[in-house]
């Protein structure tokens, strides 16, 4: 693509106020937000200066207090052989001051809410920290709501994030590391992980993966995503997303890798094991048998959501003799007058239910709540009436859809295979069910997420191998970090797991 809003190496054309002022102008015309406020010493009238700022990004009490007043009440001396050291070390209040003269850093700098700051008689110019602008307050996430735990969560401002996360990692071992993407955007990106706990290896190939992108704009995390993933097309998430402090700093813990994109209140956490969309927040926040039954609920859920329906569909198509007599007749009645197949009939209503549940997703609050209780109600009742559908195939597609709700981190994935193996089901029958889910655990065993495979080993040789993928032990027995997310000297005793 074309290389366009960059400046390169381009530096403040002179040192003369005026011409670098025309040059500003001509670089923002038509943008009527950037202000120019001419300022010129009491004391000495040859030191005159122009403060440049983008308004609504500043803050105004900042500027005025911390920038204004001190340039106007300073008895300046005579000029000294850098204007704009003197400034930044005498004058200026601001917390933040950098001299440059590269246009790139200037723009860069007005465009976020930075404060510029034009000398006459100086090629170079000051950036001040002046940003101000509006965000939203910290709260839970709306999609990851727990009833124990901290209830605060990531907002759109990357340098609020990231103090959230230091406050709950307190060591000088979290590292941070800032990138760009983004030719238009130029949007903020920090890589976080502890530096003793990480695979390095993961790490260089995160890196050069990131090297690699090249796009226009980055508005959110999921362009991130799309670009660094394993597999482009794979239905299946190498890359895992949250928006809770406490989760990041869990994975952190784990040998995890944390992406934070500006503007965005999701998290990218890598490398990402398939078992993590069972895993809820709760689950370390309250006792572990209970979390170990409700995680074990969780998976089940899974199963049943992916393969009720083709299941079903087996059953009363090729293999009527499997079920009990009482219940088949039961369906044979249920289905007289029924003009459709049993295939068809169940492809329809699946996806009917994913109109409604899209349906009231994307509706306001409490309008969306009665859309699909009533919507469902309603039109399950009216068809069954009308002979469109039969009373099991609503039984069995509520029951699926109940069950997908319990695994909401793995929506997409689970919506696919419950197509994939309600097809291969229409056309072999039960063993078309089964050769569709050997497919999805062969694809599954043989993903990886930045060269670690996300699925646990069949096999183990220890315990704790276990410790906390199908339950979660009590953390006396957690002693050591994932085996598949660790190097070697991370598997010493630790005595306690970060979660």
């Amino acid at each position: 693509m074309e290389n366009r809003g960059g400046f390169g190496s381009a530096k403040l054309p002179s040192d003369e106020l005026k011409t670098n002022l025309e040059y500003i102008r001509n670089l923002f015309t038509g943008d009527e937000t950037i202000q120019f406020r001419h300022l010129t010493s009491p004391y000495q009238t040859d030191w005159r200066f122009c403060l440049v700022y983008a308004d609504g990004m500043v803050n105004n009490r900042i500027v005025n207090a911390d920038v204004i007043r001190p340039l106007l009440e300073y008895r300046f001396p005579e000029r000294p052989g850098d204007p704009a050291e003197f400034i930044s070390q005498h004058v200026m209040f601001s917390d933040g001051s950098e001299k440059t003269a590269e246009v790139e850093k200037i723009v860069q700098g007005l465009v976020y809410g930075d404060s510029v700051l034009l000398i006459d008689g100086c090629a170079e110019a000051l950036v001040l920290n002046t940003k101000g602008w509006a965000m939203r307050s910290i709260e839970e996430p709306e999609s990851e709501r727990s009833l124990r735990g901290p209830r605060e969560g990531f907002n759109e401002s990357i340098l609020t994030n990231l103090s959230m996360l230091r406050r709950k990692l307190r060591t000088p071992d979290l590292k941070f590391h800032y990138r760009t993407f983004g030719r238009r955007s130029r949007t903020k990106i920090c890589v976080c992980y502890l530096d003793s706990l990480i695979n390095h290896d993961v790490l260089t190939e995160l890196e050069k993966r990131l090297d690699d992108i090249d796009i226009d704009a980055t508005l959110d995390s999921n362009y991130i995503t799309e670009i660094i993933r394993d597999k482009t097309y794979s239905p299946v998430k190498t890359i895992g997303s949250t928006e809770r402090p406490d989760v990041v700093a869990s994975k952190l813990l784990e040998g995890r890798i944390a992406l934070f994109v500006d503007g965005s209140p999701t998290v990218l956490t890598m490398p990402h094991l398939f078992i993590e969309h069972f895993q809820a927040d709760e689950d370390y926040y309250i006792n572990y048998v209970f979390a170990s039954i409700g995680r074990m609920l969780r998976i089940l859920s899974f199963f049943v959501s992916i393969s009720m329906p083709a299941i079903y569909v087996a059953l009363v198509t090729f293999h009527q003799e499997m079920l009990p007599t009482p219940s088949l007749l039961s369906i044979i009645t249920a289905r007289q007058g029924v003009p459709f197949p049993t295939a068809l009939e169940t492809l329809f209503m699946i996806i009917v239910f994913e109109m409604l549940r899209e349906s009231g997703a994307r509706m306001p609050g409490l309008m969306g709540q009665a859309l699909s209780i009533v919507g469902a109600l309603v039109i399950g009742q009216a068809a069954v009436d009308a002979k469109i559908v039969s009373a099991p195939i609503i039984i069995i597609v509520a029951f699926t859809g109940i069950a997908g709700l319990m695994v909401p981190k793995i929506k997409g994935f689970v919506i696919m295979m419950r197509f994939l193996l309600l097809g291969f089901s229409c056309v072999l029958g039960i063993y078309g069910y089964l050769l569709g889910v050997i497919a999805m655990l062969t694809a599954l065993f043989g993903t990886s997420s930045f060269g670690v495979p996300i699925m646990p080993d069949v096999y183990a040789d220890d315990a704790q191998d276990y410790k906390d993928i199908y339950w979660r032990t009590s953390w006396k027995k957690m002693l050591r970090r994932p085996k598949l997310l660790s190097w070697n000297h991370n598997r010493q005793a630790t005595k306690g797991k970060a979660k």
